[in-house]
């Protein structure tokens, strides 16, 4: 991972819903399929190699991380984000819902009670606790390969109280505390003009985790559009002074002064 981004954006970006779901139902199917090729016939997990392969055939250069509830604003952030610079995003949900799918599976067959539809609470304590484990291990390292991180911030991710950046997501707390501890990675090309330039339950249990997003540079709307104008504005300089298109996150890392040049006018 190279850069982080805390981004506030609201509705302005729905009407790219309809080619974000084409994105995402074709990245969904891939996480899936991939995940009935580590179940054994005897029904055993292959577990070292779901923690490897879970969705390393996933090519991303952004990793959304936001809220279930946020999940079409997520859609629609990488249709956007497709349409308007070709780049590919990975949003953090292709793999919430089939890992509660392989949890089920799992639980179904191992952790009910002989004679019973209700599940052991030992056994299926085991199995979530390794299917999270390895769900930890693919997500870390999905956000290690992918460039940048884009936080999607909205009320149903942040708490609106007293308390500054908390949130009761263990999937959003974990996201982003990872997204300070991965290698800080330059991208493999010239930068710029640098070089060349959920828990379910009859009761709600709720459990609150602080969040640091200092390392996380905050964008909005304005700052998603006037990245979309700079890289235009960007790469007519390029093609003018003889050189290749210069890439659209270049022109957001220098806009937001993660790497030096002189990109802009």
């Amino acid at each position: 991972m190279f850069a982080g981004f805390n981004l506030k954006v609201g509705e302005e970006i729905s009407s790219y819903k309809e080619f974000g779901d084409q994105i995402y139902i074709a990245k969904k199917k891939q996480v899936e399929q991939e995940l009935e090729s580590f179940i054994n016939s005897d029904g055993s997990i292959e577990g070292t190699k779901m923690q490897s392969n879970w969705f390393p055939q996933i090519e991303a250069d952004i990793f959304i991380s936001h809220s279930h509830n946020d999940e079409e604003k997520a859609i629609c952030l990488a249709g956007w984000l497709k349409a308007t610079f070709n780049l590919d995003a990975f949003i953090d949900s292709y793999v919430w819902g089939s890992a509660d799918a392989l949890l089920k599976k799992i639980d179904n067959k191992y952790c009910k009670n002989q004679g019973d539809s209700t599940y052991n609470y030992d056994k299926r304590n085991y199995s979530t606790s390794h299917v999270h484990t390895m769900l930890t291990t693919a997500l870390a390292k999905m956000i290690d390969n992918t460039e940048c991180i884009m936080f999607l911030n909205t009320p149903e991710t942040i708490c609106t109280s007293d308390i500054i950046n908390q949130t009761k997501s263990p999937w959003i707390y974990l996201e982003i505390a990872m997204s300070q501890l991965v290698r800080r990675t330059e991208p493999n090309r010239s930068l710029g003009i640098v070089k060349k330039a959920m828990f379910e339950a009859s009761e709600q249990l709720t459990i609150n985790y602080n969040i640091d997003m200092q390392h996380l540079k905050d964008i909005n709307l304005r700052h998603l559009e006037e990245w979309k104008e700079i890289h235009q504005e960007n790469n007519l300089k390029f093609l003018l002074s003889g050189y290749d298109k210069i890439h659209p996150l270049d022109s957001l890392y220098t806009e937001h002064g993660f790497i030096k040049g002189t990109v802009k006018a």
